[in-house]
């Protein structure tokens, strides 16, 4: 999808989520036990491009991102602005802007694809949004929301950590 295809999704995201009301106090909620919750996220370098690292439970499940993505992750994880805004960053401002705000997101995999559940609350409505793993995790990031990941998912795929493997973008 392309940029301004993201950018036209999250504008009618936005729409739907503004035309009702529920309280934004609501929190996400605790994980499931079928679930682990991400305790921290790292975006490198590999021999087959930009990976965001999800670590938990001494454990690190990876995804691979492309550039942008990796470049709107890392920017959040260090608080660094870029010279101009990309996608998620401007999805960030319109949420803020309307009062909004990412709870979590839930990262599941099926057939070889990973998918994110993105949780959003705007004015007095909460609702979950299928996307990309990649972007939800950017939102979930840029808001210091949880980021989830399905316990058979997290067993199955995360590795021990490997030192010194990978470059810092």
């Amino acid at each position: 999808m392309t940029h301004v295809g993201r950018l036209m999704l999250g504008v009618v995201i936005l729409s739907v989520l503004l035309s009702s009301r529920l309280s934004l106090s609501q929190q996400p909620p605790p994980p499931a036990p079928n679930q682990v919750t991400v305790s921290d996220v790292k975006v490198r370098m590999s021999d087959h491009g930009p990976v965001v690292l999800l670590q938990a439970e001494d454990k690190t499940l990876p995804i691979f991102v492309d550039m942008t993505v990796a470049l709107s992750i890392q920017s959040a994880l260090s608080g660094e602005r870029l010279a101009r805004p990309l996608s998620h960053d401007l999805m960030r401002t319109i949420l803020d802007a309307y009062g909004g705000k990412v709870l979590q997101t839930v990262i599941t995999r099926k057939d070889g694809t990973y998918y994110g559940a993105l949780t959003v609350a705007v004015k007095d409505q909460v609702k979950t949004f299928d996307s990309r793993s990649s972007d939800s995790i950017a939102l979930a990031i840029h808001f210091k929301a949880p980021i989830v990941v399905a316990r058979d998912l997290f067993d199955s795929a995360a590795k021990l950590p490997e030192k010194g493997k990978g470059a810092e973008l």
